[in-house]
């Protein structure tokens, strides 16, 4: 197994919740040379300075400050999301019926729910401590266990699922079961405190305030296939990404002209409307501020920048699946083992044009990789990305490319490591 790989799968198994994934992701880059910037102090930048932001825990922006400032030389992005579709618990959770112990959950997203039932799923996320009435912490958990299950209704209950499907209510199909018993008090803010304190926190359970958290399954990213060519993980759709994004700016060695960075956000999932999301001024603020800070005072300096600067959106896509090839588009049917996929869909769902698909298949080419591509049956709706969000946001020229996968939003996806490899050095070539 490659090194990539290895720090792939490290990476996917590390990272159950978006705010798992913007700590690792930091990791990566302050071994690199990165510095924290706080979004409410004044930047001071200089040529070859390394910064990253995170806001809200669950997005993160980080650069390398060009040799030219941006609006001489633009910005060269790569952007990602940190979420994925799962299960998320509700803020009152706790459910005692028919002598177990149950969560309510709540769908984030457009999972496969059926792929839920039936797995060791664990909890992870964030805890909000009040520590003295006026403050908060904000602590990340991680129970690393199985704690959960959901279970499947027996087939003999249940004749026909195997020829009429299976169809499952979320508000009554998909609560969890903890355990076992309802007499005795119990609460879910005492199962996290004590966890807490486990992991050496200090923490009463009355002090939690709140919580982001999600269920997540407990089994770890791995290869497989008769030569280990393949990828079975959860959260693929959109780590993958994340990480390949992450990788190559972490493996820059020197400043370019133009500024380099990357943006992971959270929440595209569900629309991209939140103050971390792509619809959030969180990337113009921060490409706003590098503008400023490496330049000059120029009223018009930030729409120059915006002009010279390119974007890749990078999203896995749909590969063809041997048991429904009906239900691709005949002449674009992207297999794994076959290449980054770019995405084009006209009504803008992808931001793809002719230009942008030019200048990632150049960007192909110089790293000896051949591009596949997507579009979707004309008879079928098409998903989205935060591609046409952020190319709508500031004018930036942008292509939809990302790895092919299948089981898409189901909670174990599938991948080719040749695709992970091959896309990780095209967006090194990008950043080179």
């Amino acid at each position: 197994m490659s090194e990539l790989v290895t720090n792939l799968l490290h990476y996917i198994d590390a990272s159950p919740t978006p705010y798992h994934a913007v700590t690792q992701s930091v990791h990566m880059l302050e071994d690199a040379g990165f510095a924290p910037l706080r979004e409410e102090d004044r930047w001071t930048l200089k040529p070859g300075d390394r910064g990253y932001v995170v806001r809200g825990g669950s997005s993160l922006a980080a650069f390398i400050c060009g040799r030219v400032a941006p609006h001489e030389a633009g910005f060269l992005l790569v952007g990602a999301h940190t979420d994925s579709p799962n299960l998320r618990v509700k803020p009152v959770p706790e459910l005692a019926r028919s002598g177990y112990r149950q969560l309510a959950v709540e769908v984030y997203g457009s999972p496969l729910l059926s792929t839920w039932l039936d797995r060791d799923l664990s909890l992870a996320g964030r805890v909000v401590v009040d520590t003295d009435g006026a403050h908060c912490e904000n602590h990340l958990i991680d129970f690393q266990r199985a704690l959960l299950r959901i279970p499947n209704l027996a087939i003999h209950l249940n004749r026909n699922v195997n020829t009429e499907g299976l169809v499952l209510n979320a508000q009554t199909h998909m609560a969890p079961i903890l355990g076992l018993g309802t007499k005795d008090p119990f609460t879910l803010r005492e199962l996290l405190a004590a966890e807490l304190r486990d992991r050496g926190q200090a923490c009463d359970a009355e002090r939690i305030a709140g919580f982001d958290l999600s269920l997540y399954d407990t089994q770890q990213a791995s290869t497989a296939g008769l030569h280990g060519e393949l990828i079975q993980a959860s959260r693929l759709d959109n780590l993958a990404s994340c990480f390949a994004a992450v990788a190559a700016l972490a493996d820059v060695d020197d400043p370019s002209d133009a500024t380099r960075g990357i943006v992971l956000y959270d929440h595209e999932e569900v629309g991209s409307r939140s103050a971390q999301g792509a619809h959030s001024p969180f990337l113009r603020q921060v490409l706003e501020r590098a503008t400023h800070a490496c330049g000059s005072a120029e009223s018009d300096e930030t729409a120059r920048a915006m002009a010279r600067s390119f974007l890749i959106s990078a999203d896995t896509a749909h590969a063809l699946h041997p048991n429904y090839a009906d239900r691709h588009e005949p002449s674009h049917q992207p297999v794994l083992g076959g290449g980054p996929v770019i995405k084009t869909n006209v009504n803008q769902a992808y931001a793809t044009d002719g230009e942008s698909m030019a200048r990632f298949a150049q960007l192909c080419r110089s790293a000896e990789v051949t591009p596949q591509h997507y579009v979707v049956r004309t008879d079928l709706p098409c998903g989205s990305t935060i591609g046409p969000i952020t190319a709508g946001q500031l004018g930036l020229r942008t292509v939809d490319v990302g790895v092919p996968l299948l089981s898409m939003h189901s909670i174990r996806e599938m991948a080719a490591v040749a695709d992970l490899e091959a896309f990780q050095r095209v967006l090194e070539s990008f950043f080179g």
